[in-house]
């Protein structure tokens, strides 16, 4: 079966089958074939980079507004304040997601932050690289806080926002080490990729040295096994600006209009 959203509930799919749970009705459709592959393709995961099993149940928060109501879920309403969650693994279906979003933001305000909220033990070098250029590449100013952990490569991203825009909770975690890599093959083929993985690993730690203005041969140091960082050390070692315990009001920007309220999933 696949997870997918629609309206204020979960959707089921199974077997071609939709079945759609509206407040008290539930009704049946049985798709084609060419509705279900376009509707799994785009809903067979999140648009928030994480992976669901079935058991997920996804929080749907309804606005009451002047124009009526509008429910969404609770990813797609942070992304009304600006809020980008990015957890779990970073792979090439993150990447996209995530850039997306970002660029989505951009064009509707490019003077607001964006706030970029991290939580990931790392991955796909290209994907994160990818988000990494992305956010560089914008005009919006770039708000990271790490909240549970940023290893890796999500460590990068972290360090990759505006100046002064870097934060950690207290009980969160970084670690920084150089890429990890692995190749079979003719041996021609295992010295290309090789030298390859050497040029990436010299691109990261030039990208470290730019964000944490750390000399180039402390990078390189610190970063040739696991370098676990508390978020004071992370501090001093220049990947964040600050460690906060409480939010300021200026980080999210909320339509006091607006009256939400959380729809209990059963």
């Amino acid at each position: 079966g696949i997870n997918a959203e629609y309206g204020n509930k979960i959707v089921m799919l199974k077997g071609g089958i939709r079945c759609l749970v509206r407040r008290k009705h539930t009704f049946k459709t049985r798709f084609n074939r060419t509705t279900l592959q376009n509707f799994s393709k785009v809903n067979k995961r999140t648009l928030y980079g994480g992976k669901y099993t079935k058991s997920s149940l996804i929080p749907f928060v309804v606005d009451q507004t002047a124009h009526g109501e509008r429910s969404y879920d609770i990813f797609s309403r942070l992304l009304k304040d600006r809020i980008i969650v990015l957890h779990g693994e970073i792979n090439d279906d993150m990447s996209s997601i995530v850039i997306a979003q970002i660029l989505l933001l951009e064009s509707q305000n490019n003077s607001k932050p964006i706030n970029i909220y991290i939580n990931s033990p790392g991955g796909v070098v290209t994907a994160g690289l990818a988000i990494y250029d992305t956010m560089q590449y914008i005009n919006s100013p770039v708000s990271t806080l790490v909240v549970g952990q940023a290893c890796s490569m999500a460590s990068l991203l972290l360090a990759a926002g505006t100046k002064g825009l870097r934060r950690s909770l207290p009980n969160s975690r970084v670690m920084i080490h150089q890429p990890i890599g692995g190749f079979s093959g003719q041996a021609s083929d295992i010295e290309i990729h090789a030298r390859e993985i050497l040029a990436i690993k010299r691109r990261l730690n030039a990208l470290y040295a730019k964000h944490t203005n750390q000399p180039l041969e402390t990078i390189e140091k610190s970063m040739d096994r696991d370098y676990w960082l508390t978020p004071e050390e992370s501090r001093k070692f220049g990947l964040i600006d600050a460690v906060i315990e409480k939010k300021e009001s200026k980080d999210i920007s909320t339509d006091e209009s607006s009256k939400e309220k959380t729809n209990p999933m059963e």
